[in-house]
């Protein structure tokens, strides 16, 4: 047995160092090579199409289904908050979806999730790309917490808010050989501190589209967004709170971002689309977390001793985080969109 796992060993060994030496030294210049000088894939028309987005009330969802719908997209809008999806359908309806089906729904629920989606292909016929967007963060150290089963909502929202809906809609994205778009975080592979529920349920997340986009193969194409920080209603600074309830918190919100720069929702949703309809596996978003998901991997030690620095070692002395400190000592919270300096957060 020792010899038979030896030998197994030494196989896995072999192919990472041609990997890293053969397949990665060719495979990146031919790519960089295709892009420049190679016509363009043809990227996929979304004129028609039908398109479920669950969390379709705010953030991300809401502007994801303005991108589609200027492409021309049908669209079916999944959340809890009934008035505020109406209000994201009237204005999708302006910028050209041919038309939209406002569908109320806790995604945290099974029978809630299939009824979204039997009702959407019972409208339109068909059902094209589900938008697996619903989420919900938290931010404050595990040590810190004084409710712990109030956190279960988190892994509710966050994978089990996206595992649901795919279950049900997979046999229609398979008859049309659709996609599913994950909103996931690069919070998936960079464990950072105060995060440690909101780190888990996305690095669950993460590996469960990865294990199913193996699973499918070519019958469904997967996109996985891994944006970072970016206006939503999470970066407004609302959350689940160390006592278990959900509130905003935009004290929480400054200590969590501290330095790093918060993008426009816009432009994120503008580059998921163009990604999206060219069928890319992963779309990362600020561009600076792309090493930082390297660092993760190759040099997880770092990431760590950075984490530490910039929010734990500081609050241990009963002061603002390092990296809150930056903040309010640069100023760098001007730079902030203009939406998270007044945060509004949209209620029934």
């Amino acid at each position: 047995m020792e010899l038979y796992l030896l030998l197994h060993s030494v196989v896995m060994h072999a192919i990472a160092a041609l990997v890293i030496l053969v397949y990665i030294p060719i495979c990146v210049p031919v790519r960089l090579l295709v892009r420049a000088f190679v016509k363009p894939r043809t990227k996929e028309d979304l004129r028609g199409k039908v398109v479920l987005i669950t969390g379709a009330s705010s953030g991300i969802g809401e502007e994801l289904a303005y991108q589609y719908a200027k492409e021309g997209a049908c669209l079916a809008l999944v959340a809890r908050r009934e008035q505020a999806l109406k209000s994201v359908a009237a204005a999708a309806l302006k910028r050209g979806a041919p038309d939209v089906l406002v569908f109320p729904a806790d995604v945290t629920d099974a029978e809630q999730s299939r009824r979204a989606v039997e009702e959407t292909v019972a409208h339109f016929g068909k059902l094209n790309h589900l938008v697996a967007n619903a989420g919900i963060w938290s931010s404050c150290s595990f040590d810190q917490v004084t409710n712990i089963t109030g956190f279960n909502k988190l892994m509710d929202v966050n994978f089990w808010g996206s595992v649901y809906p795919t279950y049900y809609a997979l046999p229609h994205l398979k008859a049309s050989r659709g996609k599913l778009v994950v909103s996931c975080s690069a919070a998936g592979t960079v464990a950072t501190s105060r995060m440690a529920f909101y780190n888990a349920s996305k690095a669950a997340q993460l590996r469960f589209y990865e294990t199913l986009r193996t699973e499918l193969g070519s019958e469904v194409g997967i996109t996985i967004l891994t944006a970072g920080y970016v206006e939503s209603e999470i970066t407004k600074g609302k959350g689940i709170q160390k006592g278990g309830e959900v509130a905003v918190n935009e004290e929480a919100r400054d200590a969590q971002i501290g330095v790093f720069p918060v993008g426009r929702v816009e432009t994120l949703c503008e580059i998921a689309l163009e990604g999206i309809r060219n069928g890319d596996w992963y779309v990362t978003w600020p561009s600076l977390y792309r090493p930082m998901q390297l660092i993760a991997c190759l040099a997880p030690e770092v990431l760590t001793w950075i984490s530490y620095a910039m929010y734990k070692q500081e609050a241990a002395k009963g002061s603002r985080p390092l990296g809150q400190r930056i903040l309010e000592a640069t100023g760098a919270k001007k730079l902030f969109p203009p939406s998270l300096l007044h945060p509004v957060v949209k209620t029934e």
